[in-house]
């Protein structure tokens, strides 16, 4: 079944904001999302009161993905409201975290023992690993309000009901998003919100399309944007109260693409790598950009967003795997899709032997996990919907086939 246009997956009332916003900011009777760097800082700093914004290196991504936005991503009007709140934010935040580091610098003195990252592809089943892992306390992990709101306030801490309405809206927007990548404000989440805060990540390349800004951040050193995310999990811990020598439990498929930079700030982290059939991964990835993109934007072209990730796929696979061949193997494990499927225990048991960790006292709240949070719904799509081929995609990642999944 072909896909929908992009304006059905949109109430009424969402359709009518689109037409009505730029009448509001013509009579100037809501101020316009200025995608502008200047006119960001100021409400920024206006917002919060302060001026250091930490680390400069994120002005450098900032100053791509401002023009992409702009000229590249097709915004419709709640799309620009969306992407300038979401900036806007960022730049708050690095504003916040700044300041805590300042009256604190014992903060940035806490240590990080070695994690454990899960590292795969985009719907390989790292949030399902990832989740079940959690749910061991020897390991601390982001809950998705930390994730999403990485900076604590310094009053009352509302950021976990900010995160609740805020999915009940994009849910109320886009009910597939549910389906898709069903979570809460308390589940146990990815890092990339972390990285967002120095405009890094492919959570903005997800929701937007800016090939301009994608094709530059693959030829750059991220090592800054990881020392930046190593501090807010610092923040986090310090301000939880969580043991110092906790290792994190770390995720996102962000990761393939930055290996080396993860390598720079972790050095002694211990890698999970996970593995799927590549026309499920990259047409799921597919699916899940698209049904991101096409609120923000009424111009949203499928076989594009089919291309984009495929290359994205195909990138993070050969970064990845050029790195790995200097690692030393006793720091990495494989695990595929499939056996998660077929063996869970027998799975877990694997990781856990690789950790040196012994699993049993893990395993009644694994199993108490599964029975409750077990949500996800078969994810439906169409690969021809995004131009793309399930055999050209199985030929084209033939060798990576044979290597991990045979």
């Amino acid at each position: 079944m072909p896909l929908p246009p992009a304006t059905a997956y949109r109430p009424t009332l969402v359709r009518h904001a689109n037409a009505a916003l730029p009448k509001l900011w013509d009579k100037r009777w809501l101020p316009p999302p200025d995608l502008l760097e200047e006119t960001l800082d100021r409400q920024a700093m206006q917002a919060t009161g302060l001026c250091d914004f930490g680390d400069p290196w994120f002005r450098g991504p900032l100053r791509v993905l401002l023009p992409a936005l702009r000229e590249e991503a097709r915004l419709n009007a709640m799309g620009r409201l969306i992407a300038h709140g979401s900036l806007l934010k960022m730049l708050k935040e690095r504003l916040r975290a700044q300041a805590w580091f300042t009256a604190h610098p014992d903060i940035r003195e806490r240590p990080l023992p070695a994690p454990v990252v899960i590292v795969g592809p985009m719907r390989s089943g790292t949030t399902r690993l990832h989740r079940l892992l959690a749910t061991d306390d020897r390991f601390a992990h982001l809950r998705l309000y930390e994730a999403m709101c990485p900076v604590p306030p310094r009053g009352r801490d509302t950021r976990a009901l900010q995160t609740a309405f805020g999915l009940k809206a994009i849910n109320w927007i886009n009910p597939a998003n549910a389906a898709v990548h069903p979570t809460g404000p308390h589940q146990a989440d990815e890092e990339l919100g972390l990285l967002e805060n120095s405009a890094w990540g492919a959570q903005i390349e997800a929701q937007r399309r800016v090939p301009g800004y994608a094709r530059w951040c693959e030829a750059q050193d991220a090592t800054p944007a990881y020392r930046h995310m190593a501090d807010l999990l610092r923040l986090t811990g310090w301000r939880r109260g969580d043991n110092p020598a906790t290792p994190w439990l770390l995720k996102t498929p962000q990761h393939m693409q930055d290996l080396p930079a993860l390598l720079a700030v972790f050095p002694d982290a211990r890698l999970i790598f996970t593995h799927r059939d590549p026309a499920s991964v990259v047409g799921s990835a597919a699916s899940l950009a698209w049904h991101q993109m096409v609120v923000q934007s009424d111009e949203v072209d499928a076989h594009w967003v089919g291309a984009e990730w495929l290359h994205k796929t195909a990138h993070r696979i050969e970064k990845t795997l050029a790195v790995r061949a200097a690692l030393p193997a006793a720091r990495q494990l494989d695990l595929t899709f499939d056996e998660m499927n077929r063996d869970w225990r027998g799975t877990i048991r694997r990781v856990y032997a690789f950790l040196g960790l012994d699993l049993e006292p893990a395993l009644p709240a694994m199993e108490t996990y599964l029975t409750r949070e077990n949500r996800h719904a078969a994810h439906r799509y169409d690969l021809a919907d995004f131009g793309l081929n399930a055999d050209a995609i199985r030929e084209r990642f033939s060798s990576y086939s044979a290597r991990f999944l045979a």
